[in-house]
């Protein structure tokens, strides 16, 4: 449970980021209040100096749209706002950088936004539910995606969001700097229960943490219930020799995560989260060259969860290896894929064929 506490101008700063976030935020206030007053202060001014006094004959200046006076004049009152808008704009993309860009040595973690709740999946298989747990002084990367609607991932002490989209994987980091307990908020309107959908995060000391972790699920990691679930869909069926490197049905998956694939009408795309999703939701969006589109979708028989226990599974199978070189891969059987579908209770899954993960 969070502590009550007093009030607070601001959240309470708990991250690596949170003091230049706050510093640029301070900044824009400060000068904004700036130049708000200073130009109160010159309506009211100029209003009285030069109000019009009864009895006063009113006496024009000749007027010069040339004049030198009134050039400085529009080009300082240009050149200042111009400035300091520059300013702003170099430090803000400075510090939208810092935060689009993860450590390559952070720990990563895995959130599902779900109308209304968080799930979170360790690597190491420990899930939680609306609940966070992390070491401190650690750099922490959140993969992320939603089951349905929209939602944001959002940590006020942190000074991190990020939009949780249906479909998609993003990503958010952070380095928590002090022990504690902070509130997770979704930042995106998500329907009749939004204002429930709230967690907590709790940072602990890395001994803490790891005794924490360490009475987690005993389901195994998230690579190991990812290999369960490939086996459990037929997947090995056509990429059986993916462990001797041999060639399969289908193309290797070792090596595969991180490569650039090559594709039959010649383009290259990175083997990253997204890029597997689609090949398993989608397999005939993005042929590999050499192979042919006889993988059928599985839309609908994986969920989000497994969809992310799946792609580690694919990770672990090997590092990145630069361009993959698929062998020629043999023959593909044409019979119908309906007579080769793999049964399970209550759900008749179809064969995957070659044109899937890795096509």
């Amino acid at each position: 449970m969070l502590e009550a506490k007093s009030f607070e101008l601001f959240p309470e700063a708990a991250s690596s980021i949170a003091g230049h976030v706050d510093a640029f935020y301070a900044f824009m206030v400060l000068v904004s209040a700036f130049f708000s007053l200073l130009i109160a202060f010159l309506v009211v001014y100029f209003a009285y100096k030069y109000r019009h006094r009864p009895g006063e004959n009113i006496v024009y200046a000749p007027y010069d749209d040339h004049s030198l006076s009134a050039m400085l004049l529009e080009v300082v009152w240009t050149a200042i706002p111009l400035g300091l808008s520059m300013i702003m704009f170099v430090w803000g993309i400075s510090i939208y950088f810092t935060e689009a860009r993860p450590p390559v040595d952070s720990m990563e973690i895995f959130v599902t936004g779900k109308q209304w709740m968080w799930k979170i999946q360790h690597m190491e298989g420990a899930r939680e539910i609306n609940e966070l747990h992390i070491p401190v002084n650690r750099n922490v990367k959140l993969t992320m995606t939603s089951e349905d609607v929209i939602h944001d991932f959002f940590i006020p002490a942190f000074r991190t969001k990020a939009d949780v989209l249906p479909g998609r994987y993003t990503t958010e980091w952070f380095r928590a700097t002090k022990v504690g307990s902070y509130h997770i908020f979704c930042a995106e309107y998500c329907g009749t229960k939004h204002s429930g959908m709230i967690g907590t995060v709790t940072v602990m000391t890395e001994s803490a943490y790891n005794t924490w972790l360490g009475a987690g699920g005993g389901e195994g990691s998230m690579a190991e219930q990812g290999q369960a679930l490939f086996n459990q869909l037929g997947c090995g069926n056509c990429h059986a020799s993916i462990v001797n490197n041999q060639n399969g049905r289908c193309p290797n998956l070792v090596g595969l995560f991180g490569s650039t694939v090559e594709l039959k009408d010649g383009k290259q795309v990175k083997a990253d989260a997204s890029y597997i999703r689609e090949s398993v939701l989608y397999p005939q969006s993005k042929i590999v060259a050499g192979f042919d589109d006889y993988m059928p979708t599985f839309k609908g028989l994986i969920t989000e969860d497994g969809m992310l226990k799946l792609i580690e599974y694919i990770r672990s199978l090997g590092a990145k290896n630069g361009v993959i070189n698929q062998a020629t891969p043999l023959p593909v059987q044409t019979a119908d894929p309906a007579k080769a579908a793999i049964s399970k209770p209550g759900v008749a899954l179809p064969l995957p064929g070659s044109g899937g993960v890795a096509r």
